[in-house]
């Protein structure tokens, strides 16, 4: 009788125990990650990659305001590079918001989200253009959304700043992607994302996953907060400084409220 007591008090216990174990929750699906992917799949394919000036002048006409309305017309982009062909996504993005009555900002705020010659840091196009996590560096400054680097948290729609080497800043080779999810090929795990690719430019591509040193992902939650723009300083000193010196993961996570 008092072997079946003490037996019944440790199970009683044990399941107290694993009642009460912590819980550690997934990350909220992404509320415009949908939309996203559906401005995605509107984009061209193709039309080459350049990183080049001229590249640049043709990514300005092709995101204009005019009469209240962003026309974002990304065939006069083309050739294309990474990071204009993600941030033409996320205008885009905006924009099907505020068509659907679903988003509301007044003229300054949409006057910034303009390509102009912002410098590496510097407005919303200087900071999503710059080296190192801009990206993810505007989405903390603004709360855009959640900045994370864990691949088992990453949904497709998601922004994705993939670093080839453990460089970060001065030094680096990244890449500003859509996330798209993963897949096996041959038994080996590969990355899908959407961007500028090189070279044939606008475009799905599937890389295997060791070839990705680290990457930054940025999930759009709160695009109102786009509003807090005025607000920001007009340049992010330390994207400012990435042109021309190193940075490193714990920097990045420190900087981007990882």
């Amino acid at each position: 009788m008092v072997l079946r007591r003490s037996l019944t008090k440790i199970i009683v216990a044990l399941g107290l125990f694993v009642g009460t174990a912590p819980c550690f929750a997934q990350r909220a699906p992404g509320p415009f990650n949908r939309l996203i992917l559906e401005q995605v799949n509107s984009m061209p394919k193709g039309g080459q990659y350049s990183a080049s000036r001229a590249a640049t002048l043709r990514l300005q006409r092709a995101a204009h305001f005019e009469s209240g309305i962003f026309t974002v017309a990304p065939n006069f982009a083309s050739p294309s590079y990474c990071s204009g062909a993600t941030y033409l996504v996320f205008i885009k993005t905006i924009e099907a918001l505020r068509a659907r009555d679903a988003l509301r900002l007044d003229l300054a705020t949409l006057q910034s989200l303009l390509i102009r010659d912002q410098r590496d840091g510097e407005g919303i196009w200087g900071r999503w253009n710059a080296n190192g996590p801009g990206t993810a560096r505007l989405f903390k400054e603004l709360d855009l959304g959640q900045n994370f680097d864990d691949f088992a948290n990453a949904q497709p729609g998601d922004f994705m700043k993939i670093f080839w080497s453990p460089e970060v800043g001065k030094a680096e080779h990244g890449h500003s992607v859509i996330y798209l999810g993963m897949e096996k090929k041959d038994g080996i795990d590969h990355v899908k994302f959407w961007s500028s690719n090189i070279p044939g430019g606008y475009g799905e591509k599937s890389v295997p996953r060791s070839k990705i040193v680290y990457a930054v992902f940025s999930r759009l939650d709160s695009p109102q907060n786009l509003a807090r723009v005025s607000r920001m300083a007009a340049t992010d000193s330390y994207l400012a400084r990435l042109l021309s010196t190193r940075s490193n993961r714990r920097e990045v996570r420190d900087e981007c409220g990882m």
